[in-house]
C-alpha cells in the first residue's frame, strides 16, 4: 500500500475502491457513491444557500462536477472531503451569482433599498423569499431572450463574475465596447422586465 493510501481510514479506502471502479466506467460505483453521500451533501449545501429548491439544484450540480472530474481525485485525503469541498465551493459560487443577478435586477429598476435590505437581512420571511425567488427566475428567463452577444456579456459579468478587463481580454473587445454593450444589455433587460410585469416590480 502506498503512503497516500496508508493515511486513509477503512471507510475512505472503501470509497477509493469505488472511485477506481467509477474511473473505469462502472455505473454501479457512481450510484453507490451518490447514494452514500447524497443526503450529507444536500444538508451541507442547504446550510449555505438557505433554500431547499436551490439546495437540490446545487447538490445535483456538485455531484455532476465531482463525477465528471472523478479521475482528478487523489487519495491524499478522503473522497468525502474532496466531495464536500466541491459542494461547498459550488454553493458559495451559486450565492455569489444569485447576489449579482439580484443586484442587476435592482439596478435596472433603480432600486437600491432592496439591495441594502438583502445585505443586512439575515432571515427574510417566507413571503419575501418567495418573491425574491420568483424575480430571480424571471430575470434568468429574460436573459435568455437577449441577442447572443448580450447574453454572453451578461453571463460573463454576472454568472462567471469576470471584471470588465477580463471580459475585454476574453472577447478581444475594447473596454469601452464592453461597458457600452453591457449598459445596452441592462437597458434591454429593464424594458423586458417592465413588459413582463406591466410596469410593476416586486422588491427582493
Amino acid at each position: 500500500m502506498n503512503q497516500e493510501l496508508s493515511n486513509l481510514s477503512e471507510k475512505a479506502l472503501m470509497d477509493w475502491e469505488l472511485v477506481q471502479r467509477a474511473c473505469n466506467g462502472d455505473e454501479e460505483a457512481f450510484r453507490v457513491l451518490h447514494d452514500k453521500y447524497r443526503s450529507k451533501i444536500y444538508y451541507l449545501v442547504l446550510k449555505i444557500v438557505n433554500n431547499p429548491t436551490d439546495a437540490e439544484d446545487v447538490t445535483i450540480e456538485a455531484f455532476g462536477k465531482a463525477f465528471k472530474n472523478i479521475n482528478q481525485y487523489v487519495p491524499r485525503y478522503a473522497f468525502s472531503s474532496w466531495l464536500f469541498k466541491i459542494a461547498t465551493n459550488n454553493s458559495i459560487d451559486y450565492c455569489r451569482r444569485k447576489r449579482l443577478l439580484q443586484k442587476d435586477y435592482e439596478d435596472v429598476n433603480g432600486d437600491t433599498t432592496a439591495r441594502e435590505n438583502l445585505v443586512t437581512a439575515t432571515a427574510p420571511d417566507p413571503e419575501q423569499q418567495m418573491i425574491r425567488d420568483q424575480n430571480m427566475q424571471r430575470l434568468e428567463q429574460l436573459v435568455t431572450t437577449l441577442r447572443p452577444q448580450y447574453q454572453r456579456l451578461v453571463r460573463l459579468r454576472y454568472f462567471e463574475e469576470l471584471s470588465y478587463e477580463e471580459i475585454s481580454v476574453k472577447l478581444d473587445l475594447p473596454m469601452g465596447t464592453v461597458k457600452a454593450q453591457l449598459f445596452r444589455a441592462r437597458n434591454m433587460l429593464q424594458d423586458l422586465l417592465r413588459e413582463s410585469t406591466d410596469g410593476e416590480f416586486h422588491d427582493f
